[in-house]
This record gives C-alpha cells, sequence and structure tokens, in this order.
C-alpha cells in the first residue's frame, strides 16, 4: 500500500460518495421526465418562458430536493 490508505478511509470515502450520490437522486429522476430539448425550445417559441416554465416545475415538484 504506497499510499498509507487505510480500509476505514476507503470505507469512510464509499460511505461519502454514496451520500452524495443518493442526495442527488431527484435529479436523475427529473432528467428522465422533462421533455427533449427540442420540445421544450417549440414550448418556449409557442408559450414564452412563463409556460415553459410552467410546464418544467410539474416535473419539479414531482421530484424536489431533498
Amino acid at each position: 500500500n504506497p499510499t498509507n490508505i487505510t480500509n476505514q478511509q476507503i470505507l469512510d470515502k464509499q460511505t461519502e460518495l454514496q451520500a452524495d450520490y443518493d442526495a442527488k437522486q431527484y435529479q436523475r429522476d427529473r432528467e428522465k421526465e422533462y421533455p427533449a430539448i427540442v420540445d421544450q425550445l417549440d414550448d418556449i417559441y409557442n408559450n414564452g418562458i412563463k409556460g415553459w416554465k410552467a410546464t418544467n416545475k410539474v416535473t419539479k415538484d414531482k421530484y424536489p430536493k431533498s
């Protein structure tokens, strides 16, 4: 072990990374439900920024930040 990393340090880092990953689950859930970029641009063109925000708010409300 040339860097003198202990098993506990590895486990601690693994726990830290897993917590970060878990905390961002809402991002992965939102990404699946947001309309495609082309559809979002069409929404902006047809309904303006307010309409686009309203469309995306549904998904944001469904998967809030924790």
